[in-house]
């Protein structure tokens, strides 16, 4: 069940009918209702699925009670570790076997030795990266003593499964979203309006900006070799505009669904675009996800600290496994890759933290420097989004070969763009728009949470504007991105 499908339009309503007006005098019943529905939301892609999750859930439901019990260091270790080995070797199983399996053939075929490995037919669960590290958050928290183990198996199982932002994140640490569940929780008109706000703005990110931009792009990237330099870099551009809106639309989805029920999620994204250099862009882009590896891997690895060759090190290390994390191909590895290139130059001139505030923050327009930074960032960031959309290491070196050949000159007529459900001048009008709906209110957690539009009937001519342009506008239904991670 996905957030843009005529399923998820009848069971929200459903769910938060029942919600608030049948089981609103009980906090028990309300959260055994969230594991419940939740179950059915996950189940509906593949009911099997739902043994993982439940399973994984469990075992670090006791592992959690076990360490309350016990101050033995061994022992604690031994409990930690079977949280990590449970919870990443399923991970590793249902998203890297085949992976590993080839590139160990790939190995022994270099090397002359003939090695035919048998693949599984193995069915990637749905979200499994995003439950799984917070689930994980959970163990390691306890296991530090910096969270206290809950002894409301409800609760747990409502914390891990909450479907909102079960399947895409925001990835929620326990120490957050947990207590939320033990708190009774009254309806909050304020927030559900500025929810319903915020699920509409990522639907419109996701419908009218990434669907359309992901015709262009996948026309573009899976027939490179008909197109010049100047189409490949703005089908390039076209795949950074449809993993952001498709991305960050979720997150707002996610956000504001949780909003209705009472329930605060951590802001995902920070107007990454707007970014003035690469590691402000990783400050603002998957937040949950960033922070996790900062917390759970970067800093225990030593993190800025330390000589040149640490440094080198943990920064490699951390964007080579965030690459890893999001897929089981070469390209993530490359993707990651280039990023800890492009971050190491400013974390070892220690100009990693020289942009933290909000850009032009007490202006309507950036300065000509920050334009320049801006785009120099943007530019940095498309380059290695090319990795992240090819299909393999090959196919994106020689896409951006074609970018920098002589084609690149060529002048990219409509007429390459033909056959999709918006035409190209329609495209980037609404590109236009949405940019600068997001800079005006790049100020808010989303763009349109404070928008100031004057009178209340230009506020609501707006909101029926905005409803009616998803309807118009609304294409090719594509799935979202980080599902299949």
């Amino acid at each position: 069940m996905i957030f843009n499908s005529l399923e998820f339009a009848i069971f929200l309503p459903i769910v938060f009918l029942l919600y608030w007006f049948v089981l609103n005098k009980n906090l028990k019943l309300q959260n055994l209702f969230i594991v419940i529905v939740s179950y059915i939301f996950y189940g509906w892609w593949d009911w099997r699925f739902l043994f993982l999750i439940a399973f994984s859930s469990l075992v670090d439901f006791f592992i959690g009670v076990q360490l309350s019990k016990t101050d033995t260091p061994k022992l604690r270790k031994l409990l930690m570790g079977i949280s990590l080995s449970v919870n990443l070797g399923f991970l590793g199983f249902f998203k890297y076997f085949n992976f590993f399996i080839d590139s160990f053939a790939s190995t022994f075929t270099f090397f002359g030795i003939p090695f035919s490995p048998t693949h599984l037919n193995i069915l990637l669960p749905v979200g499994i990266s995003f439950y799984t590290f917070q689930t994980l958050s959970y163990s390691i928290d306890v296991y530090r003593r910096q969270l206290e183990p809950t002894k409301d198996i409800i609760a747990f199982l409502a914390f891990v499964s909450f479907f909102p932002q079960l399947v895409a994140g925001p990835i929620e640490r326990a120490t957050h979203l947990l207590p939320q569940f033990y708190k009774k929780r009254e309806f909050n008109y304020a927030l559900s309006v500025d929810g319903l706000k915020q699920i509409l703005w990522g639907l419109a990110k996701k419908i009218i900006i990434a669907d359309n931009a992901a015709e262009f792009a996948n026309l573009i990237f899976n027939n490179a070799d008909q197109y010049p330099g100047s189409v490949k870099l703005i089908g390039a551009i076209f795949f950074s505009l449809q993993i952001y809106g498709d991305f960050s639309g979720y997150s707002d989805i996610a956000i504001g669904t949780s909003k209705l029920f009472g329930f605060d999620l951590m802001q995902n994204f920070a107007f990454p675009y707007f970014s003035r250099d690469i590691a402000e862009f990783w400050r603002r882009w998957h937040i949950s996800l960033n922070t996790w590896f900062r917390d759970y891997l970067y800093i225990p690895l030593g993190g800025s600290r330390g000589g040149l060759s640490k440094k080198v090190r943990n920064t490699f290390i951390i964007f080579l496994v965030s690459g890893f994390w999001h897929g089981a191909n070469w390209t993530f590895i490359v993707w990651g890759g280039l990023n800890a290139l492009y971050f190491l130059p400013l974390l070892l001139a220690k100009k990693n933290r020289n942009n933290i505030g909000v850009v032009a923050e007490d202006r309507v327009l950036p300065n000509a420097q920050e334009v320049f930074q801006m785009l120099r960032t943007y530019l940095l960031v498309v380059l290695a989004w090319i990795f992240f959309r090819a299909e393999s290491v090959p196919h994106a070196i020689s896409f951006i070969d074609g970018i920098f050949s002589t084609s690149f000159f060529t002048f990219p007529s409509a007429t390459f763009f033909s056959g999709q459900n918006l035409s190209i001048y329609t495209m980037v009008a609404c590109i236009i728009v949405f940019f600068v709906i997001e800079w005006a209110g790049r100020r808010n957690t989303y763009a349109i949470q404070h928008f100031n539009l004057g009178h209340v009937t230009v506020k609501w001519s707006f909101y029926y504007s905005l409803i009616f342009c998803i309807f118009l506008f609304m294409g090719n239904e594509q799935d979202f991105i980080y599902f299949q991670f």
